[in-house]
């Protein structure tokens, strides 16, 4: 059974690969508009992540109605009642939303970057964990830096995320072009 996790040939790659050029290059191109202007990749994040939450409180509602006989109905309804209000705050108030994601992120890559920090001191006996150790150290102060500048930085950072991972994500589709062409 397949999930659609199987690698593709590589003549499948080579014979299409304008087409991972030009989706590289499009996405650069995305990630500078971004980093023009953060504020407005902020808000685009913001809605986002709020549509997201907003079509998952729907889907709870719907099935909340639809277990109507079980005992725990009332917390499907709940639940779906808290996403949906927390999807349409982010289009009623993005800034207030992104305050909000701002510190669960720093907080998200503080607590990573100690967990790595840990797992990188416990497989120090191995070569490379120094690597882990440095992710380790790199994330949570990450999460220091976005924490200690919270709130203020909060118009910004989620811009500044979006518009990193479409220029890296473009980079790295005109690599795998590059290198399809030239195989």
């Amino acid at each position: 059974m397949a999930f659609g996790l199987d690698t593709p040939p590589v003549s499948r790659v080579q014979e299409r690969w304008g087409w991972f050029l030009g989706l590289g290059i499009l996405l650069i191109v995305f990630g500078f508009i971004a980093f023009a202007n953060l504020f407005a990749a902020t808000v685009a994040s913001v809605f986002y992540i709020g549509m997201l939450m907003l079509i998952g409180g729907i889907a709870h509602l719907v099935h909340a109605f639809q277990v109507k006989a079980w005992e725990h109905a009332l917390y499907w309804g709940l639940s779906g009642l808290l996403y949906t209000i927390a999807g349409l705050l982010a289009f009623w108030n993005p800034a207030l939303t992104a305050v909000v994601l701002t510190l669960l992120m720093a907080v998200a890559l503080m607590v990573a970057g100690i967990f790595r920090i840990w797992v990188g001191l416990r497989l120090r006996p191995m070569r490379g964990a120094v690597w882990i150790l440095g992710g380790g150290m790199v994330t949570a102060l990450a999460g220091l830096i976005i924490a200690l500048g919270w709130p203020v930085n909060s118009l910004l950072v989620l811009g500044v995320f979006l518009a990193v991972d479409l220029m890296f994500q473009g980079f790295a589709m005109v690599a795998l072009a590059l290198s399809a062409r030239s195989a």
